[in-house]
């Protein structure tokens, strides 16, 4: 196994809705929200976790694949896919492209290191996300005081028979309109064909679906701009729908 290149894919990640990923706050302070949002230690910028967005991305390709279902028969039920579960479809007689799209998912992602055959066969996981923190453009007007960082948002349950909001939570969240930048590199081997297309492909996934908690509440939105046109103009004539 060669390394041919290691190839870095960058731009910035837009809010089109408000952003919540939790911070995981256990206590609730005197005039602060009992749910807020991770923020930087040093400066408490709101940042996104690189771990967020490759979890997310890797559950949507996952799901498309359509071979998680084989993991209901190895006890396995909603853990990511693996070389077990692989095995598991292929004893099934499943779709050979959809057996192949699994394993360049499992090639980019990466395995359990309870899976020391499937390392040595595929080799190192080829994607890296680092952390996504605002953009210096964002920094500055904050700084101004012409835009804020977070926000809090309150929210309740409609009690179905007064029609009245009772249980009042009050969450924290980015803002629409608030940028970050993202650093993604891919690591290129001899022999790997279709990685970086794949991996564009769950990005453009992520657009129709969402980031963060509360998705199903509209939060979570957003959109990708690459620094690169030529990745840019790739990835606009994308369709994340095509089947497998």
């Amino acid at each position: 196994m060669k390394l041919k290149n290691i190839k870095e894919i960058s731009g910035k990640i837009k809010l089109i809705t408000g952003l919540h990923i939790g911070a995981g706050e256990t206590e609730i302070h005197i005039g602060g929200t009992d749910n807020p949002v991770v923020k930087h230690p040093f400066t408490n910028e709101p940042y996104i976790p690189g771990s967020s967005l490759k979890g997310k991305i890797r559950s949507l390709l996952e799901l498309k694949s359509g071979l998680i279902k084989y993991s209901k028969q190895l006890n396995k039920d909603g853990e990511p896919l693996s070389m077990e579960i692989i095995k598991k479809a292929k004893e099934n007689n499943e779709n050979k492209d959809r057996i192949e799209y699994g394993l360049k998912i499992i090639k980019l992602f990466g395995t359990s290191g309870a899976e020391e055959n499937a390392k040595k066969m595929l080799g190192p996981t080829r994607v890296s996300f680092s952390d996504c923190m605002i953009t210096e453009e964002m920094r500055e007007k904050a700084q101004k005081g012409e835009i804020v960082l977070t926000e809090i948002k309150a929210e309740n349950r409609i009690n179905r028979i007064t029609g009245t909001a009772q249980h009042p939570r009050f969450t924290e969240r980015v803002p629409a309109g608030i940028e970050f930048n993202f650093c993604i590199t891919l690591k290129e081997f001899e022999g790997d064909e279709g990685l970086e297309e794949l991996l564009l492909e769950g990005m453009k996934l992520l657009e129709h679906d969402a980031l963060g908690g509360s998705g199903s509440r509209g939060y979570g939105r957003i959109k990708f701009e690459f620094n690169d046109s030529e990745i840019q103009e790739r990835y606009n004539k994308i369709n994340p729908f095509k089947p497998v």
